[in-house]
């Protein structure tokens, strides 16, 4: 018999199998029978085609058509190429346009009727390696870009090619979408004249191209789907790692990133009519010491209108296997990920953060061995910018509050520990002004909360001895309050005036955790991993919902994460990296950024960022 204890007010649900979120995942389709990179492609999911395309010493005319679960060989182009583009309604009326083979590039293009390829006009501009690689349909299509030129568009009426307006950016190997050739949209590639990938997103009303919300991430070689309103960018690569995984959806003001792909990739092809619902992608290649091509094709899709489908909060018992189950970020363990962002323009250590993940500042600290910096820069969620420096150099300094409404305090004006900083600065999100100083002068300081109601605690004082002081702030004065339990330094604190959080830190390597209700502070459950010089607060997150992230057991960075729900810690998935003191902007355990730190061996100062994110997740709740 199960008995279900302290739910009162909930209501639960009773059913024979679980809701299914609804959100889109891939999943694994028929393997084509040639693996390759650069072929062009075309259809939808149901009905697609693969031409052209190469492995190392072949250029392939090779066509294959997909019918929703397999592949099948058809007649080959008239002419071997690869980088070329494509588009089409379907795998039975589609274009094949432009490439390169072992002579150069061409301006050919290609007619597929369903059972042979016919030559019709070729392209005004000779092109390959397109963003796209194409738009439309056969009678109404789109060649986006593409090199050379770069910037170059012309579009297809099913008969001739005419250019048209071009591109703002340019780019090649990027990814576009659209319906027809009076509405795209073209994203990503690579912008040979900033010699750089770019996350540049462009939309085409017909007449002219108008700049809209990047990418989440940079990169080339990427593909797409869908519409001008409503699309997918999948795969590609940029600097590193060589090959992404990661998928964004585009909701017509927006990206947002969903499920990722099963296999990373980048040079591969798509159902380039394909909604955004039900798209598919296949081939390509990724490098990792050793160059692999794929036959792999991955279909995406969402659950179907017969599902029922579960809603953020929801409650259920499942009969058939008696366990009692919720769905949302608070639904049990948030199990989140890591993904890369934006690179810092210093690399530093021992710095701190001030904000949220897409809003984000990075307040000075170290950058040499010998010296301190006094730069501070500002992250969008895509990129970092170089603002307004702080009035001093400053490592191991407190810090709290939002991007327009920060405060840093206490820390080290040198690199060598002589000089001691007891000032607060508050920033307004452009410029620095001088505060109340702390009660107790000390660095390795950490806390949080906003502007006008914050706290610090812990630290080295000025006999470089840890310390239990917690000081609280009301936006002009600091007054002392309740010591730690147990004195430290490098610790990990976070949270607000009411709800903090204190974990880890020095002399030794430290596990223990404190709360802090605005009065007291409460020994509670240990970390899993004792450590120090974790990556620190900065935000104005609550205590009861936090990740300590990183940090050094005395002998080895560490890319641990640990997530805190209230009641104890749980290891979530490392770092990429393994740098210590490292500056965290947190907005709870469901959305931070860990940016720069320290790496010994060889010495480092990152510039490395990541983002952790967490979806919403049915966890099975502990009955009795």
């Amino acid at each position: 018999m199960t008995t279900l204890k302290n739910l009162k007010g909930t209501a639960i649900q009773f059913r024979d199998e679980d809701p299914v979120v609804n959100a889109g995942t891939w999943a694994s389709g028929g393997a084509m029978n040639t693996a390759r990179e650069v072929q062009s492609g075309a259809g939808i999911q149901t009905s697609a085609i693969a031409a052209g395309g190469n492995t190392p010493g072949n250029n392939y005319a090779i066509v294959e058509e997909y019918n929703g679960s397999a592949w099948s060989e058809v007649a080959d182009l008239n002419s071997a190429r690869n980088t070329a583009g494509g588009f089409g309604a379907n795998a039975e009326a589609t274009i094949c346009y432009g490439g390169r083979d072992p002579g150069g590039t061409r301006a050919y293009t290609e007619f597929w009727n369903g059972s042979a390829w016919t030559e019709v006009n070729d392209m005004n501009a000779v092109r390959f390696a397109f963003a796209g690689p194409g738009v439309g349909t056969s009678t109404s299509g789109m060649a986006v870009a593409g090199s050379p030129g770069d910037t170059l568009v012309e579009t297809w009426d099913g008969t001739n090619w005419t250019e048209v307006a071009e591109v703002n950016t340019r780019r090649t190997q990027g990814g576009a979408a659209g319906a027809a050739n009076t509405a795209a949209i073209a994203f990503g590639g690579y912008d040979d004249g900033a010699s750089d990938y770019t996350a540049n997103a462009e939309v085409w009303n017909g007449s002219a191209w108008t700049e809209v919300n990047n990418l989440n991430t940079k990169r080339s070689s990427n593909t797409g789907s869908g519409t001008s309103t409503a699309a997918l960018c999948m795969s590609g690569r940029g600097p590193s790692p060589t090959a992404w995984a990661r998928t964004e959806s585009w909701d017509g003001t927006s990206w947002t990133e969903v499920a990722d792909l099963a296999t990373a990739r980048y040079d591969g092809a798509s159902g380039n009519s394909s909604p955004s619902t039900t798209s598919i992608m296949f081939a390509g290649k990724s490098y990792d010491g050793v160059t692999i091509f794929y036959a792999l094709t991955e279909e995406w899709s969402f659950p179907p209108p017969t599902a029922s489908i579960v809603q953020e909060g929801d409650m259920w018992f499942n009969s058939n296997t008696s366990t009692l189950k919720g769905y949302g970020t608070a639904a049990g363990v948030p199990a989140g990920s890591w993904a890369s962002g934006g690179s810092l323009n210093d690399g530093r250590s021992s710095l701190t953060g001030i904000g949220i993940q897409t809003a984000v500042v990075a307040v000075s600290g170290q950058d040499s061995t010998t010296s301190l910096i006094d730069s501070v820069e500002e992250y969008n969620g895509t990129a970092w910018t170089e603002v307004n420096d702080t009035p001093v150099t400053l490592k191991y300094h407190g810090a709290g509050g939002i991007l327009t409404a920060g405060w840093i305090a206490g820390g080290l004006t040198t690199y060598n520990g002589t000089a001691f900083n007891a000032e607060t600065f508050e920033y307004d999100g452009t410029n620095w002004t001088d505060s109340g100083n702390i009660n107790t002068n000390r660095y390795t300081a950490y806390g949080g909360g906003p502007q006008t109601a914050a706290f610090i605690a812990g630290g080295n004082n000025t006999s470089f001895a840890a310390v239990g002081n917690t000081e609280l702030y009301n936006g002009s004065a600091w007054s002392e309050t309740t010591d730690l339990n147990t004195a430290r330094n490098n610790a990990f604190g976070n949270g607000t005036q009411t709800d903090g959080i204190y974990a880890g830190g020095s002399p030794g390597n430290k596990a223990d955790t404190e709360l802090w209700n605005g009065t007291t502070w409460t020994e509670v459950n240990n970390l899993n991993t004792a450590r120090h010089s974790i990556g620190v607060g900065g935000g104005t997150a609550p205590g009861s919902s936090s990740l300590a992230v990183g940090g050094t057991d005395g002998t080895n960075n560490l890319a641990v994460v640990e997530s805190w729900n209230g009641t104890s810690w749980t290891e979530q998935a490392n770092l990429a990296a393994t740098n210590s003191s490292n500056g965290l902007g947190i907005s709870g355990a469901a959305s931070a950024i860990n940016f720069g730190g320290f790496a010994p061996s060889p010495s480092t100062f990152a510039t490395v960022t990541e983002e952790w994110t967490v979806d919403a997740v049915v966890s099975t709740i502990t009955t009795s």
